[in-house]
């Protein structure tokens, strides 16, 4: 059985399987039989666990294992107390109503990679980082929570699913590291 952390670089399909116009999975890892656990948008960025055992996969990615995963959001604007709140609260959007989740207005990590290409510079708007801690993960989840409560999402990197974590197992986008189970 193996368990490999791989950083998932922004704009690569999350898939093996070949895409007509961006990369994959399958440009960066060599290793057969290997499946993702879970899901990241290409227009995300972090962590993904990648497994060939399908037991595993079931435990890590399947929502009746609520398995936390902390994402770091670099948003547009500055979070006040009452969006921070609306965030950590079970929040409508429409569709489905989110689970709470922890959330925490931090300084941007130093341990971050740049972004290529680079998140858009607009001098009039500042910027901020968000900690947000999940157990559910639906599509474009954090995407479309930040949305609702006026701070669009500008980078979205997951960070650690579990106890496995970018901070403690450093990888730069596209590098991949087999862990022991």
């Amino acid at each position: 059985m193996k368990l490999i952390l791989f950083n998932k670089p922004f704009n690569v399909m999350c898939q093996f399987s070949a895409h007509p116009t961006r990369p994959t999975l399958a440009d960066y890892v060599k290793i057969p039989h290997i499946y993702p656990a879970g899901r990241l948008d290409a227009d995300s960025e972090g962590l993904l666990l990648l497994t060939d055992d399908g037991q595993l996969q079931n435990r890590i990615s399947h929502p009746d294992h609520k398995q936390a995963k902390t994402y770091l959001v670099q948003v547009e604007g500055t979070p006040d107390r009452e969006a921070l709140e609306k965030l950590r609260q079970p929040l409508d959007l429409g569709d489905f109503v989110t689970q709470p989740c922890i959330v925490k207005h931090i300084h941007p990590p130093e341990w971050l990679w740049p972004r290529t290409p680079p998140v858009r510079d607009r001098a009039s708007i500042p910027t901020s980082w968000l900690s947000m801690t999940l157990s559910e993960g639906k599509n474009r989840q954090v995407r479309r929570m930040t949305a609702a409560v006026g701070l669009p999402t500008l980078r979205l990197v997951r960070s650690s699913i579990g106890g496995y974590s970018l901070e403690t197992h450093p990888l730069l986008p596209g590098e991949w590291l087999e862990v022991k189970l």
